[in-house]
């Protein structure tokens, strides 16, 4: 991987050289495959959204912002809302807050999670350009911040629908592999590579049913949590970055 880190001033661009299918063959694979998807499947996403209105109520659609790829002239990743089904209810406790994860995931949710049809919307935004159908799972924001700067050089590839960490444990190894596998990625972007990928993902996804889970936990940790609990980073640096990482989002509303 060529790696190149331009000072300007206290901003550091991380820029990556990319190759000719990157540049131009991934994209154009991209749009025809997310429009062919939509015609093709249309029917698929009518039954799950009506499934969801019935078993979740509304709203359909959930929207997160996720970091994007590193933009050359900023340096800073370009956040963008991901797009999936819900799958998790809305239930409060008497408080008003939202309870645990893995009381408001029923066995609807978990359904959806482990065939990954929650993620169908996903592509309308690799048809927007936000993302492609191979390349390093978007993050959350609070997880980004907490990565260093050779573990950001996974944002200079468009984030992906699946990636070599999805057919390689998912959430069931750790952040330091996960992000290994993206980097590894990056080195080598190339057609055969992402078939491959396609193909082990569909085994993965609907064979196997492998979901999300990590352990015993219904969702994996965020990376900032999973760096505290290993002792990693001190619980003054944990709150420093996620006050970091509140600015992000601030900035983008």
């Amino acid at each position: 991987m060529q790696k190149r880190h331009i000072e300007e001033g206290k901003r550091v661009l991380l820029e990556r050289k990319r190759g000719f299918y990157e540049r131009c063959i991934k994209r154009l694979i991209d749009v025809v495959c997310s429009l062919a998807a939509i015609i093709v499947f249309g029917w698929l996403y009518i039954i799950v959204a009506v499934l969801v209105r019935i078993k979740l109520g509304g709203p359909v659609l959930f929207k997160q912002p996720r970091p994007g790829m590193i933009d050359p002239k900023t340096g800073h990743e370009k956040i963008f809302y991901m797009y999936k089904f819900r799958s998790m209810s809305n239930e409060r406790d008497e408080d008003g807050e939202l309870l645990p994860d893995e009381e408001r995931l029923g066995r609807f949710g978990k359904v959806l999670r482990a065939t990954s049809l929650d993620e169908l919307p996903e592509v309308f935004n690799i048809l927007k350009g936000d993302m492609s159908i191979i390349g390093p799972r978007p993050q959350l924001v609070r997880d980004m911040v907490f990565m260093t700067e050779d573990q950001r050089m996974r944002h200079t590839a468009r984030p992906g629908l699946s990636g070599l960490a999805q057919i390689n444990g998912r959430n069931g190894i750790s952040w330091e592999e996960k992000l290994t596998w993206d980097l590894h990625y990056i080195k080598h972007v190339n057609f055969f590579c992402d078939i491959k990928i396609i193909f082990q993902t569909v085994f993965k996804a609907f064979v196997k049913q492998e979901g999300i889970t990590s352990g015993d936990m219904v969702t994996a940790y965020d990376y900032g949590d999973w760096l505290l609990k290993k002792g990693k980073v001190t619980a003054e640096e944990y709150a420093e970055k996620q006050e970091q990482a509140k600015e992000i989002l601030a900035g983008r509303k």
